[in-house]
């Protein structure tokens, strides 16, 4: 009887570090998906638009660094959430409406038009002071895991031109808030 007792303890041991080593193994995956889950990638990299009536300044542009993407945002006080915008990936970045081409480092170029002048004309005055073919002003992208590189490229006609280089040509969202615009860009296609 004793034998069975000792067979039947062993066995229930057994049992018990197998279910724990199982729900270890198990949670494993669990920790991958939600991390999968947390860095969305379905944005996909096709162009993206959005229009709306009405025209107003750019008056900054700042980027930023997340766990899953790299965002750049363009800030047009008083445009509301109606702010006018195109982006989409270009082989060459040429500046409107002269045609010049413009260099971008990186992999893949975005070309992204925000509706917002970059210049005042009634009051003469640049509200932000980007120049054609140069990076833009207070923007620094080293050490982003996708930024490679920005450009000015020019505004006309109500919008303004901006090249971002990127690693490669990765997918993308575009979110307009309130007098703003921001365009993330995924670290990789299954993060």
């Amino acid at each position: 009887m004793r034998r069975i007792g000792a067979t039947v303890a062993v066995l229930v041991l057994a049992g018990a570090t197998l279910g724990m080593t199982a729900g270890t193994a198990s949670a494993a995956p669990a920790e991958g998906a939600r991390a999968v889950a947390a860095c969305p990638t379905g944005w996909g990299s096709g162009a993206k638009g959005g229009s709306a009536m009405g025209v107003d300044h750019l008056e900054n542009i700042r980027t930023g660094q997340h766990e899953c993407y790299d965002r750049i945002v363009f800030d047009v006080p008083g445009g509301g959430d109606q702010i006018d915008y195109q982006v989409q990936y270009v082989d060459r970045l040429y500046a409107r409406p002269s045609g010049e081409y413009i260099p971008v480092d990186g992999g893949a170029i975005l070309d992204i038009r925000v509706g917002g002048w970059s210049y005042d004309v009634e009051a003469g005055v640049w509200t932000y002071p980007g120049k054609a073919g140069e990076p833009l002003p207070g923007v620094n992208v080293s050490g982003y895991s996708t930024f490679r590189d920005t450009r000015f490229g020019s505004t006309f006609e109500g919008e303004t031109q901006v090249g971002v280089g990127v690693r490669a040509r990765l997918p993308f969202r575009v979110i307009q808030l309130e007098d703003r615009v921001v365009v993330d860009v995924a670290h990789s296609w299954t993060s």
